[in-house]
């Protein structure tokens, strides 16, 4: 019995025995002409049934993989089947998802016993092993992935969606990043008239760690150089619980749902796309409000409340990094790509600060567009109504941490002991 896939998303059943249940799998980028024979047994890689796209957790090197081949009903007699990894595919996987997945560079990984069997009367063959040997010529920020094809099934068609199987490489990173609790730090670096933006679209992103909340807590600001439609972040004014977070946006105060934790990371993404302001958490979209249109300039950044005499009572207790101005709004997808780092050569990425240096006091723009932030000749005002106060070295309030809290995942920011719950 045959019937036509249309080129829109559609389930079919399969059979497998060997589980006793039906299990659908969804098949994407079937064209009109496509048929398939639901009485026919065919071969598929065991967990694309749903996404060709799995996690390889990779925290040390060597690290394996093992996968297996299914198929959609018992077979009644061996049957060989070769893996390979082909590193081409995913030029044209990214062309058809619209996604930035990098091949895994040439020799970082190998396949070991690249031939498995289904064997009479089962449903899934031996396994074969792809193994991680290095990390050394991964570049910082890039997502790779290993594409494991099947190159041949003898005696059984292959289920084309579920050919090749995309491990997506999630490393475990360690980092090291400011802390700003000392709030001698909290100071304005204002660039020169030449690095001014105006953004008519724009992504401000700042990972941050709170180890204690009191009533309110400056973090940031990206801003203008006289503070004209300034993107602020607080927690815990005008009323709000003190570990909510208020955006304090060119268009009003846009406040997240998210009740934020001490002592764990989060990702927090700000985005303006010409009509909407979108607040996320860890790539997760948490609060949204209506923009004016009109673009904004970016020419300083404030860190902590640096304004007279508030620096004492509006502290954040806590830790930056990742800090990271964009010239266009990033898609759900690259927000939660980007957790960890970014390619310092982005498309859109005007300036990128990691707060990773560990030591000195400049903190470098990672894009080479020369938005190094020397806090030895910063700026705020002193006394209110006294206007600002130039060439300021608050370089002796920089420290820095670099213990087991400062874990990363590429999907998940790690805390200790423990990761933290993804929410759907």
């Amino acid at each position: 019995r045959q019937m036509c896939i249309r080129d829109r998303m559609k389930t079919y059943i399969f059979k497998h025995s060997l589980l006793g249940v039906i299990v659908g799998l969804s098949i994407l980028g079937c064209t009109e002409g496509d048929k398939f024979d639901y009485n026919k047994n065919v071969a598929f890689i065991t967990g694309t049934e749903t996404t060709p796209v799995t996690k390889f957790v990779v925290e040390d090197t060597p690290s394996s993989y093992a996968i297996t081949a299914s198929t959609t009903d018992k077979v009644d007699k061996d049957v060989n089947v070769k893996f390979a990894i082909d590193r081409s595919l995913v030029e044209s996987y990214n062309q058809e998802h619209n996604t930035k997945y990098y091949a895994i560079p040439d020799g970082a990984a190998v396949l070991e016993n690249a031939d498995a069997v289904i064997q009479a009367g089962k449903a899934f063959s031996t396994p074969v092993t792809v193994k991680v040997t290095s990390t050394e010529d991964f570049a910082e920020g890039r997502v790779y992935v290993i594409p494991v094809t099947m190159t041949q099934v003898e005696g059984l068609d292959i289920l084309k969606p579920s050919k090749t199987i995309f491990l997506q490489i999630s490393r475990v990173i360690h980092f090291t990043s400011l802390n700003i609790s000392n709030t001698n730090l909290y100071s304005n670096f204002i660039f020169s008239d030449d690095k001014k933006q105006e953004l008519s679209n724009f992504t401000y992103e700042i990972k941050c760690y709170s180890q204690e909340w009191h009533r309110i807590a400056r973090l940031c600001s990206f801003t203008s150089a006289d503070e004209q439609r300034s993107s602020m972040l607080r927690f815990g004014e005008n009323g709000l619980d003190i570990n909510a977070l208020q955006w304090v946006s060119p268009s009003g105060s846009i406040v997240s749902s998210t009740r934020f934790s001490t002592d764990r990371w989060y990702m927090i993404s700000l985005t303006y796309d010409g009509s909407k302001l979108t607040m996320y958490v860890d790539g997760v979209k948490d609060a949204q409000g209506d923009g004016d249109g009109k673009p904004v300039d970016f020419q300083r950044f404030e860190l902590g409340m640096s304004w007279t005499g508030y620096r004492g009572s509006q502290y954040f207790r806590g830790r930056i990094a990742e800090v990271r101005v964009w010239n266009r709004a990033l898609s759900t997808g690259e927000l939660q790509m980007n957790l960890c780092g970014v390619d310092s050569q982005s498309e859109g990425l005007v300036a990128y600060w990691k707060m990773n240096e560990g030591e000195g006091h400049i903190f470098k723009d990672a894009t080479g567009h020369g938005y190094d932030m020397d806090w030895t000749n910063t700026a705020r005002e002193i006394n209110e109504g006294a206007g600002l106060t130039y060439n300021l070295n608050y370089s002796s309030a920089i420290a820095w941490d670099s213990d087991d809290n400062n874990r990363c995942n590429d999907c998940l920011l790690y805390t200790s002991p423990s990761p933290r719950d993804v929410e759907e």
